[in-house]
């Protein structure tokens, strides 16, 4: 293949070509969710970090595993519990007693995608466990800092607040996600396909690379390099200011979730082939962008869809 060094149109198609055969495998796995796939790949090529809340049993874990093996990536899984501690992520230094010194067992964390299944389900303290890595993709323990593997992804599922024995994510925690997705329930044909076909588990063990890391690298390298008009980012700037003036949300979004959105639309035109942003990526990314980020003053409970249709419609498009 040759080399990706910029975002012309040719190379935005090579780009789309080597992302397809991703996408098209993953759905094999996981049944009539095409666009929760997609932005979910959209998510780790814009170098973030994916939640997926849902309740037990719709594929959460499996998407997690289908995407680790199409990516050729190095995988680690935390089931996150209760009695879960920070080493047990992390990793910790144990005596050798010929050498004399400590020696450290890397944990789990030590992986390029690592999914946190079930994370609240831990105490707090576990789950702060996680903050350093997702956000400066390093450790430190002991005084001493080590990096992690690149390219470094967490995927972390979630089942509803609602359930018994769940400690919710702090808003620190939430907002090192990039996305907050949910599956849902298969429609129909998905689910009576998912019975009629082969084990899932089965599936994914015959699995086979469709990116190198290599090529995952310079795609991801190449996201920020997709051209965003100076009126798209007067539509993106409306958007978070209407939500910092709306009296129906509890508080606005901060730049850092903008500088989300933006990046996240940037990774979703790559992927369909286009060098440049358009309003509809904007759109088609926010819902996952933002859900978790709004509150909405009237609930209690927070809702991921009804802000940022609030903003959609508030907000025309240039």
């Amino acid at each position: 293949m040759p080399p990706i060094t910029g975002t012309a149109p040719a190379t935005v198609t090579i780009m789309r070509d080597l992302l397809e055969p991703v996408v098209t495998q993953v759905s094999r796995i996981v049944l009539g969710k095409g666009e929760v796939i997609r932005l979910s790949l959209a998510c780790l090529i814009a170098r973030g970090h994916l939640l997926i809340e849902d309740v037990p049993g719709v594929g959460k874990t499996t998407l997690a595993h289908a995407l680790a093996r199409s990516l050729g990536l190095s995988f680690h899984r935390v089931q996150f519990t209760s009695d879960l501690l920070p080493a047990d992520v992390l990793g910790v230094s144990v005596y050798d007693r010929q050498t004399g010194r400590f020696e450290f067992h890397p944990g789990p964390i030590f992986a390029q995608l690592v999914l946190a299944d079930e994370v609240n389900r831990a105490t707090p303290k576990a789950q702060s466990a996680l903050l350093e890595a997702m956000e400066e993709h390093q450790v430190t323990l002991e005084g001493t800092t080590r990096p992690l593997p690149e390219p470094f992804f967490v995927i972390a599922t979630q089942n509803p607040s609602h359930q018994v024995g769940t400690f919710p994510l702090p808003e620190s925690q939430l907002d090192r996600f990039l996305m907050c997705l949910q599956l849902g329930y298969p429609d129909p044909a998905a689910e009576r396909e998912l019975f009629r076909g082969q084990d899932r588990r089965e599936l994914l063990e015959g699995m086979a690379p469709c990116l190198g890391v290599e090529d995952l690298l310079a795609v991801q390298r190449a996201v920020p390099r997709v051209h965003a008009s100076e009126a798209l980012l007067d539509y993106l700037q409306a958007l978070v200011r209407f939500s910092r003036e709306s009296p129906e949300l509890r508080s606005g979004l901060s730049p850092r979730a903008g500088l989300a959105v933006l990046r996240a639309a940037q990774a979703w035109a790559l992927m369909a082939g286009r060098d440049h942003v358009l309003p509809d990526d904007v759109q088609a990314v926010l819902p996952g962008v933002v859900g978790h980020r709004l509150r909405l003053v009237d609930d209690s409970g927070g809702s991921s869809r009804e802000g940022p249709a609030r903003l959609l419609a508030g907000v025309p498009v240039p």
